[in-house]
C-alpha cells in the first residue's frame, strides 16, 4: 500500500513538472507581418505568411538553387549611395517557410545604409569588401559603434536601430543574413519625415524642439510633400476634420 502511495506521488510530481514545462514554454509563432486584421470572409483575405507550398512531386533541384547573387546592385539608384538586393521567398521560393532571408548590400564610396531597424528579425552583417563604420543603438539610447574591415562581422539584434557607412574611397559590399523569412525594414528618416500623410508639424516641432521651417525643409527631402507642414496640416485643422470621432 505504501509503495502504491509513493508511486502515485511520484507520478503526480512528474505530471506537474511536465505541465509546468509546457506552460512556461508555450508561445505563439513569430509573426511575418506588421499586423494581421481578422476577417470573416476568406475570399477578401490576403495570404501573408509566405507562399503556398509546391507539390513535393513537382520539386526539382532548381527549386533549391538561386543564381545571380554575385551581381552588384545599382548604388546610383538613391542619394545615399547604397542599395540592398534582398533574396527572400519572392525571389527564391525555396526559402519559403524556412525562416531565413539573405541580402547583398552594395556601397558606393562613402555610401550610407541609413539608420533603420528590422522589427521581425535579427541580422548578421559580414563585410566582403571595403571598410565600414557601423553601429547600433540600444533601447536606453546607448550607441555601440565600430570600424569593420573585410571579413569582419557584426550582429544587429531584432528591433534595434543600426546603420553602416562605407568610409573608403572604393566600392564596398557586404552580405546580410536574417533569422526571419520576412524581417521587414523601417527607415528612421522616412518613418518620421516621409510618411503618407505627413506627421503633423505640431508633433515634430515639439518633439525635436525646432522651428517649423526646419521640419518643412526635412519633409521636403522626401517624395511625399503634398501633406507636409506647408500644406497647412495642423492639429487644429485635424481636430476639425475629425470632430465626429470625439
Amino acid at each position: 500500500m505504501e509503495n502504491n502511495s509513493v508511486t502515485t506521488t511520484m507520478l503526480a510530481m512528474i505530471v506537474a513538472f511536465c505541465m509546468a514545462f509546457y506552460v512556461t514554454n508555450a508561445a505563439d509563432p513569430s509573426q511575418l507581418q506588421s499586423f494581421c486584421i481578422g476577417i470573416n470572409d476568406p475570399n477578401s483575405a490576403v495570404f501573408e505568411n509566405g507562399k503556398f507550398c509546391k507539390n513535393p512531386k513537382d520539386v526539382t533541384i532548381n527549386d533549391f538553387v538561386y543564381k545571380g547573387f554575385n551581381v552588384p546592385g545599382n548604388t546610383n539608384s538613391n542619394i545615399q549611395g547604397a542599395t540592398a538586393t534582398i533574396v527572400d521567398e519572392s525571389l527564391f521560393p525555396g526559402l519559403n517557410t524556412l525562416g531565413v532571408t539573405i541580402a547583398r548590400v552594395d556601397f558606393a564610396p562613402y555610401g550610407l545604409n541609413t539608420p533603420h531597424l528590422h522589427p521581425l528579425g535579427s541580422e548578421i552583417f559580414l563585410v566582403m569588401e571595403g571598410t565600414m563604420y557601423a553601429g547600433l543603438v540600444n533601447t536606453d539610447n546607448t550607441l555601440y559603434d565600430t570600424v569593420l574591415n573585410k571579413g569582419d562581422m557584426i550582429v544587429f539584434p531584432q528591433g534595434l536601430i543600426h546603420f553602416q557607412l562605407n568610409i573608403g574611397d572604393k566600392d564596398a559590399f557586404a552580405i546580410a543574413s536574417f533569422g526571419s523569412q520576412n524581417p521587414q525594414r523601417i527607415d528612421i528618416p522616412n518613418s518620421v519625415f516621409g510618411t503618407t500623410p505627413s506627421i503633423l508639424g505640431d508633433v515634430l516641432t515639439k518633439a525635436y524642439q525646432v522651428d517649423s521651417r526646419v521640419i518643412e525643409k526635412l519633409q521636403g527631402q522626401f517624395p511625399n510633400q503634398e501633406n507636409g507642414v506647408e500644406s497647412g496640416r495642423s492639429i487644429l485643422r485635424f481636430i476639425q476634420q475629425n470632430s465626429h470621432s470625439y
